[in-house]
């Protein structure tokens, strides 16, 4: 025969277990969908100089801040640097508005703000050569 204190210690650890359960598979949801997908990378093109040639070993930041009003802003910064061919690749790079600046030895900094509406957008970057001083 079931007793009432039975019951009741019964209910009490239903009562305590279920919410315990449904956090943990929450959370779990939560990193399923936070997850990266590897697609998900900006492609940076940096060539430079009238001849349209690569720019080999030049820094690229990629900066974005979303702002709240209540909680803290929320900032997303990345350098990366171009390969031999002057590709540079952004791994999980946000969505929205960003900030690419470019800074290569011999040539003029670049700085520009990209809508970046495609998780796998390419941007062509054209650097210049500073004027000379005489």
């Amino acid at each position: 025969m079931v007793t009432r204190g039975f019951v009741s210690r019964l209910v009490l650890a239903a009562t305590v277990a279920l919410p315990v359960l449904l956090f943990a598979h929450q959370d779990q949801s939560k990193k399923q969908q936070q997850a990266p997908s590897p697609e998900n990378r900006i492609t940076i093109i940096v060539t430079g100089g009238d001849s349209e040639k690569p720019v080999e070993n030049a820094s690229v930041y990629l900066k974005t801040v979303e702002e709240h009003s209540v909680l803290k802003n929320k900032k997303f910064e990345v350098n990366v640097k171009t390969n031999q061919s002057g590709i540079a690749h952004v791994p999980d790079a946000p969505l929205g508005r960003v900030l690419v600046q470019v800074v290569a030895d011999g040539w003029k900094t670049y700085g520009h703000w990209y809508d970046i509406t495609d998780a796998k957008q390419t941007i062509k970057v054209h650097l210049d050569r500073p004027p000379k001083w005489y």
